[in-house]
């Protein structure tokens, strides 16, 4: 996910993405824990989408706020 479309999305959409994201974070951590996870960087990348996601939906409350 591309920082461009994550300014983007509505603040709906934005909260989906991020449930649906810390979802999959689970389900890796979940993967890793029991010995199934193949694709160790795909943790890394989730993690990252997080904090974009997150940090687009502060910046647009503050933005709203100003």
């Amino acid at each position: 996910m591309k920082i461009e479309d994550t300014r983007s999305m509505t603040e709906d959409e934005l909260k989906d993405s991020l449930l649906s994201l810390k979802k999959e974070a689970f389900n890796l951590r979940f993967q890793q824990a029991i010995g199934q996870l193949e694709n160790t960087s795909r943790m890394r990348e989730v993690r990252r989408d997080i904090a974009r996601v997150k940090t687009v939906m502060t910046d647009q409350r503050r933005g709203a706020q100003s």
